[in-house]
């Protein structure tokens, strides 16, 4: 059972290092923009929309569908870039991982 014990304490070491890269990836942010720069949207490392930036320009009441479209897509990008974001720093946790008797 010594080689259990050692593989529990490997779980919880790689489990805090995890959370340490995840609470440090929820700092940083990711930009996206929409219509030329007209609509701009930053997301954090938890996937949640920080702020939204809209230029003047597109503000349009007649044509409030075409805005709408400006930042729906801006936002779904940002998310995007933010799931990339996170994904690229749990890959670096990931590629140094050996687990024993994966023949890897």
């Amino acid at each position: 059972m010594k080689g259990f014990g050692n593989l529990m304490k490997e779980a919880q070491k790689l489990q805090a290092q995890m959370e340490a890269i995840q609470a440090e990836a929820a700092k940083k942010r990711v930009e996206a923009t929409a219509g030329g720069g007209m609509v701009t949207v930053e997301a954090n490392g938890k996937q949640e929309i920080v702020s939204i930036k809209i230029d003047r320009e597109v503000i349009n009441p007649d044509d409030a569908q075409m805005l709408e479209d400006l930042v729906l897509a801006a936002c779904n990008e940002a998310l995007r870039k933010s799931r990339e974001m996170m994904q690229a720093e749990m890959g670096k946790l990931s590629a140094g991982l050996k687990i024993p008797g994966l023949g890897m």
